[in-house]
């Protein structure tokens, strides 16, 4: 069904489909309590259309829903459209008789033809009941025995009287007070409404009351939470959530009343007759932006490539429309915010943050390590150095920890410096002239590593002495080591690990219970020297989908720049599942932190990483990169003003740092657009993007300010006055307030367009070029000519006075212009036949796709000289790539044509094309002979040109009659490699790395805003496990919506050689008894098939 309504008291709910069906399900409970659902009962209507149905509020009377209704069967007899033209919409009441258990037409009567939607009124105690009838440029009340009672919109100043206002989403509010309504129009005003009753009569409505309330983008839904906030959900762009900060109850606010004139028509010209006017507010005045949620959608373009020069590409996509369109910059990683960058005296080795107690929310002190003193600073409102705090001034600093009886240790290469608020320091001296090189320490445990390997153990007893305990000599150079947090429930660790030069890691048991102290348990071997250890118990799941509460996870920082993740077994003290990642070019330094209140360890190479387990991965580890430059060493970071956060050195400074969404597989930054952008592409040469825009029916930038002029000089319109707080400049309040949209064009045909020289790297537009004479640009290349001296030239394709439907322009051009210094000097116009969408370079020369035809150009002095010409294509000519001689050329509703460049003849032939026709909104070369597309359908898939034939097309002595196109098309078809349905509209698709020495894959997004990879496999046997684990998990994990998965991903075509790597990601959250049903289908066990998925993941980013 297209429509759900339920009653308000929650006894019947009703399911109504566009055309005739409607259907009523009765809710009870059972003796248990539990929800029951009854058969349905009909209440169809043939040769009926509804527009909206809702729940009627009548208290524990019978349940009534309202539908508004369209009866064509006039209509649809009627040869003349007289019939059609004096159609009338019907506002119909359906009560379901729950004594008889049958539904009935109870009332019905006509309402405005305009009529989209329906809005119920409380009733009993609260309300006079009925619904809100909404249409366009009109709000009214109606209900059975009631006279109905109607109000117009408030209109904006600048909008022409012919101009309707159409209301596209609602809201409703309910106390037990009061209750209100909010509307949005299609323009984003929001109004209140509000009902006026008799005095003596709650159930006599006097008056309808609407409310300019403030203007916001608009939205696809609006929700209104029991805590006061307002959620819009936006069909395109960001969401956002508002808190109220006013009712519009202002005595200058304008509303409009009740309409008494009968004689008032529905259409526009009648409501502007009676409507007040209003001028639209900068900024929202009763509402404040609380938060919002980050959306690319409508993902227009996408493009991969390091423009910022950081070493790892970015995503850059197009997405928005209108004044709320954006290039958005997606970094792969966590976002980090810099809370504090201080200059050091030198360059810090080493930080630490201490505790006062161990029971403190907060850190007391930093502790900074030089090559040649420690400093330490006091944390509080500022951090300050303090001279007092017991540390050893004068030399280096290895290890700070804070232990069980709120005393601190401070150990260093002569020794350990134990400090205590009730007694004198203790000193321990190193024997003899040996050094400490390395230490690690939890609460109650201190080990600590002397030159030569010999390893000493010390233990806090009773008296709060820190005893030494046990001694080992390894026989080998100790690299690192760690104690570890001691696991839930235990006082201490039960095992130290130790990682030496030999690259091998060592288990030794620290509990008497396993036998003698520092007894070697167990050993891994490591591809090169563990730079660094770290013990960690995060709040993970092991392999089974149980928690992991006998398993401590050790992780692994070597220097070859690569980190080692392995299961210890806390009874055992053996090592298993062993797990490998690159991280950078720089020796992997782990610290423990925490990471949204939960353990996580953070690992430092050539760029920050992070290990944490949020819920959103089902327990499971996760490790991400953080969208921050190089760092040298970290610790965790706790004060008032920052709750949870990190300390850490980099070079020469000191720096507080704070992570933010920690669930997001990306961070983005906004650089805001005029319009809506159509196409972007880099200029060679420079580190700029060449964007254009452009919006149908919406006027120019400077149109629309002397628009807007108008308004504010015209005396029938209330002017708007800014409150003083709004006018105050506030950090970020500008960029608090949503782009709204401006003034309306009084007819359709109406363009907005202009062309935008981009600097990524800053955000900033260097160059902007408004079109005029309603021309609207929607295509954009450089072209490097011959005999330029390898100057690019930008070329945009326009069109002028275009009209969709139906077709027609007044004149499409080839703009040709000079980029010099950052500034577009336009250079000529070459007028074409058709709109040309497909612009790119071709040896020295420019290709174009103008409708039908493919071109190639030539610079000329006036003008761009056509050479040659091939006009053979089916409908539209949309996307062009070219290689070589070959150019591979996208038709809008027939796929793809290979085209082959004849130099001899200075001609286009199209060789080969698809079998199947496909409209393609989307396409890639993956190499010489392959190609990947996708279609409006939501479609990806990928072809190729058969071995023989690109042998026999490359060869300049073939035959002749590979260029000769009969009535089936090209002579030769491309080869169908892989189908799969996405779900989703594609509109871009490019093939690239995302991280340093990642894998390629084809990288696609959608109009929804998704961002997905295909990422190809590497073995035949890679192919068969994952073919064959997405056979077991159809049938183990139902479709919510009970689709056929097989059948889904084949909409189109059927799937061919594609695995869904989202329905394998499943295999995570089944149970622990199905996912070791699975694996042994597949002759593995659960964690195998868990380090293969994870595998394939490390392999993309």
């Amino acid at each position: 069904g297209q429509y759900l309504a339920a009653d308000p008291k929650g006894r019947a709910i009703m399911i109504a489909a566009v055309e005739k069906q409607k259907m009523v399900y009765v809710m009870n409970r059972d003796a248990s309590s539990r929800l029951t659902i009854s058969s349905p009962l009909e209440a169809h209507k043939a040769q009926t259309i509804v527009y909206s149905v809702c729940g009627v509020d009548v208290g524990f009377e019978n349940p009534i829903f309202a539908a508004i209704e369209l009866d064509y069967s006039e209509a649809d007899q009627d040869a003349t459209g007289e019939a059609v033209l004096e159609a009338e919409k019907h506002l119909t009441y359906y009560e379901l008789d729950l004594g008889l258990n049958h539904v009935t037409r109870k009332w019905s009567e006509p309402i405005a033809r305009t009529a989209n939607l329906l809005l119920a009124v409380p009733g009993g105690q609260d309300g006079p009941g009925g619904v809100l009838v909404v249409a366009e440029n009109w709000v009214a009340y109606k209900h059975m025995a009631h006279p109905e009672v109607r109000s117009p919109l408030p209109r904006r100043a600048s909008l022409p009287a012919e101009r309707g206002t159409l209301i596209v989403a609602a809201a409703a509010h309910r106390q037990k007070d009061m209750y209100f309504f909010l509307l949005q129009s299609e323009y984003g005003d929001v109004y209140k409404v509000t009902l006026e009753t008799a005095p003596d009569n709650l159930d006599e409505v006097r008056d309808v009351k609407v409310a300019v309330f403030d203007t916001l983008p608009v939205a696809s839904a609006l929700c209104i939470t029991r805590t006061g906030l307002l959620f819009a959900a936006s069909e395109f762009g960001n969401h956002h959530l508002f808190q109220f900060q006013g009712m519009a109850d202002d005595p200058d606010t304008v509303a409009a009343r009740r309409a008494e004139d009968p004689e008032l028509g529905d259409d526009a010209l009648s409501a502007a007759a009676v409507a007040p006017l209003f001028a639209v507010r900068a900024r929202p005045r009763n509402l404040a932006l609380f938060d919002e949620v980050e959306s690319l959608a409508p993902a227009l373009q996408m493009a991969v490539a390091d423009y910022c020069q950081e070493g790892t590409p970015q995503v850059y996509a197009l997405c928005g429309r209108g004044n709320r369109s954006s290039l958005r910059v997606l970094r792969h990683g966590i976002a980090v915010h810099e809370v504090v960058v201080s200059e050091m005296p030198g360059h810090p080795s080493a930080v630490w943050t201490v505790k006062g107690r161990k029971d403190d929310e907060h850190d007391k002190y930093i502790v900074v390590s030089f090559t040649n003193a420690t400093l330490v600073l006091s944390i509080g409102e500022t951090v300050e150095e303090v001279a007092d705090s017991g540390f050893l001034a004068a030399v280096p600093t290895l290890a700070v920890a804070l232990l069980d009886d709120n005393s601190t240790l401070q150990i260093h290469e002569k020794g350990i410096r134990h400090l205590r608020a009730d007694a004198r320091p203790a000193e321990w001296k190193t024997p003899g002239k040996k050094t400490l090189e390395r230490a690690a320490a939890n609460g109650a445990q201190l080990a600590v590593a002397l030159a030569g390997g010999e390893v000493i153990y010390f233990e806090l007893d009773a008296s709060g002495a820190l005893a030494e305990v046990a001694t080992r000599e390894l026989g080998v150079e100790v690299a690192c080591l760690d104690v570890g947090e001691p696991p839930e429930g235990r006082v201490k660790s039960a095992y130290l690990v130790v990682g030496g030069y030999d690259d091998t890691v060592r288990v030794l048991s620290l509990d008497p219970a396993q036998g003698p102290l520092l007894e070697q348990k167990a050993a891994l071997t490591l591809p090169a020297r563990a730079e660094s250890l770290c013990l960690a118990q995060m709040a993970a799941a092991d392999a089974g989908g149980a928690e992991a509460h006998q398993t401590m996870t050790l992780h692994a920082g070597l220097a070859n720049g690569t980190a080692q993740r392995a299961t210890l077994d806390l009874i055992s003290g053996t090592l298993s599942d062993p797990r490998t990642r690159f991280l950078g070019s720089r020796p992997v330094r782990l610290f423990r932190t925490k990471a949204e209140g939960r353990r996580a360890v953070l690992a430092l190479s050539s760029r920050p990483w992070l290990s944490h387990a949020p819920p959103a991965a089902g327990g499971r580890p996760v490790l991400a990169p953080l969208s921050y430059p190089q760092l040298d060493y970290a610790a965790t970071f706790a004060s008032e003003q920052c709750p949870e956060g990190i300390v850490a050195v980099a070079g020469g400074t000191l720096r507080i740092l704070t992570l933010a969404r920690l669930g997001d597989l990306f961070n983005q930054t906004a650089v805001p657009l005029r319009y809506t952008p159509r196409r972007m592409c880099p200029v060679p040469n420079t580190d700029r993007l060449l964007i254009v825009e452009c919006d149908q029916n919406e006027f120019n930038a400077a149109e629309r300010e002397k628009i807007e002029a108008e308004v504010r000089n015209r005396p029938d319109v209330p002017q708007v006055v800014e409150m003083e707080e709004e006018e105050e400049d506030e950090e970020g309040a500008a960029a608090a307030a949503p782009a709204v949209r401006g003034p309306a064009p009084p007819t359709e045909g109406k363009w907005a367009s202009c062309v935008r020289v981009l600097d990524p790297a800053a955000g900033e537009t260097r160059e902007l070029l408004e079109m005029g004479d309603n021309e609207a640009a929607f295509s954009c290349a450089t072209c490097v000519f011959h005999g330029r001296g390898g100057e690019a030239f930008v070329v945009v394709g326009t069109a002028r006075h275009l009209r969709l439907h139906p077709r027609r322009h007044g004149g499409c051009f080839l703009h040709v212009y000079r980029l010099i210094e950052d500034r577009l000097v336009p250079l000529h116009r070459t007028p074409v036949e058709e709109v040309p969408l497909a612009l790119a370079e071709f040896q020295g020369r420019l290709l174009a796709g103008v409708g039908k035809s493919l071109r190639v150009y030539d610079l000329g002095k006036k003008k761009l000289l056509r050479k040659c010409e091939n006009k053979t294509f089916p409908t539209m000519i949309t996307d062009i790539k070219v290689q070589g001689d070959r150019i591979y050329v996208s038709d809008m509703m027939e796929s793809f044509h290979l085209v082959k460049y004849k130099r001899g003849d200075n001609s286009l032939a199209v060789f080969a094309d698809d079998q199947v026709p496909r409209a393609l909104s989307a396409s890639c070369l993956l190499d010489y002979d392959t190609v990947a597309g996708a279609t409006k359908f939501g479609d990806v898939f990928t072809l190729r040109l058969p071995v023989e034939v690109s042998d026999d097309v490359d060869n300049p002595t073939g035959n002749k009659l590979l260029w000769d196109n009969g009535v089936d098309g090209a002579p030769n078809k491309l080869e169908n490699l892989t189908n799969f349905h996405i779900g989703e509209v594609i509109t871009s698709i490019t093939k690239a790395a995302l991280v340093p020495g990642g894998a390629e894959a084809i990288l696609y997004c959608t109009i929804q805003g998704t961002i997905g990879a295909l990422l190809p496999f590497t073995t035949r046997e890679d192919v068969d496990f994952f073919s064959h684990l997405e056979m077991y998990l159809r049938q183990e994990r139902e479709s919510p919506a009970g689709r056929d998965h097989t059948q889904y991903r084949s909409y189109f075509v059927p799937v061919k050689e594609t695995v869904d790597g989202d329905l394998c990601e499943l295999f995570a959250q089944l149970p622990a008894d199905k996912q070791r049903e699975v694996a042994e289908n597949l002759d593995r066990t659960p964690g195998e098939v868990l380090k293969k998925l994870e595998d394939m993941r490390n392999r993309l980013l």
